[in-house]
């Protein structure tokens, strides 16, 4: 289904029992360079006892990938915020909980930070409230590597830095996957949102966050490392933090049994108070 936001076409898909209106809402945010598919693991998990929502980012899958701005500048946060309340309204879903993996997990905070009370709970997985300085070089290394060799230069790379070893021997099937949405992923929407991501920075601000969060990150994740997630937790008080064990950075992909029974204990916890 396609929701529009002003000239932005954004792609959803609902699952779940979404008439029963006792059942609380979670909607789900991907990583860069991939799409809602990624989450197949938690919505057969989560569709037995939550209605859901899943969107592809702009610039990724279905949604739309407009051209970064002549100055080089990519998409705001801002506008990633915007298209998910513009949706979040239309469909009515006033008070959920918002699950976000990577550059989903920064969409988490900066909603959260834009719509105070909005969000009944945040889980943060495999991602960062801010960046070393330099990281906004390697962002823009990797847009120039796709920009020259198209997105099958960056897959490779990415699928290293996203999977253990162990996993990738094993899994094929889920690695072909997320190797087929990378190649996939406009390079305008890529080029837009590496612009974006390494100039955040929310963690001076999480206190002022009131919905109770999670921390999620897999032990061996070299791109958004135990340090950037210990960062967060220690940065947002109240918080719960979960280190998921022979995960990479797709924790949600890697070890499903573990990432699920942390943010279902998570979700229990909240919903009981």
């Amino acid at each position: 289904m396609i929701h529009r936001n002003g000239n932005i076409d954004i792609f959803y898909e609902v699952h779940g029992a979404v008439d029963d209106r006792n059942r609380p809402w979670i909607v789900f945010a991907h990583s860069l360079a991939c799409t809602s598919a990624m989450w197949g693991p938690q919505i057969a998990e989560f569709a037995q006892r939550y209605r859901i929502l899943t969107f592809d980012t702009r610039g990724h899958g279905h949604s739309s990938a407009p051209k970064p701005g002549d100055n080089g500048a990519g998409y705001a946060f801002d506008d990633l915020v915007a298209d998910t309340e513009s949706l979040l309204t239309a469909l009515g879903i006033e008070h959920p909980h918002f699950v976000g993996l990577s550059m989903g997990g920064m969409l988490a905070q900066a909603f959260a930070l834009k719509h105070p009370g909005r969000l009944r709970s945040l889980t943060v997985a495999d991602s960062v409230s801010e960046w070393p300085p330099e990281t906004i070089d390697i962002f823009a290394g990797r847009v120039a590597q796709a920009r020259k060799g198209g997105m099958q230069a960056v897959v490779e790379g990415s699928l290293g830095r996203w999977f253990t070893p162990k996993f990738r021997k094993s899994n094929p099937a889920d690695v072909a996957m997320i190797a087929q949405l990378i190649g996939e992923t406009p390079v305008d929407g890529y080029a837009g949102c590496s612009y974006s991501i390494p100039r955040i920075n929310f963690t001076s601000q999480l206190k002022t966050i009131s919905a109770p969060i999670l921390v999620v990150v897999g032990r061996e994740d070299p791109a958004t490392t135990v340090a950037f997630a210990q960062q967060i937790h220690a940065a947002a008080p109240g918080s719960s933090l979960a280190i998921i064990d022979g995960a990479s950075h797709l924790s949600n992909m890697e070890q499903p049994g573990a990432f699920n029974q942390a943010v279902q204990a998570f979700l229990n916890q909240t919903c009981s108070d």
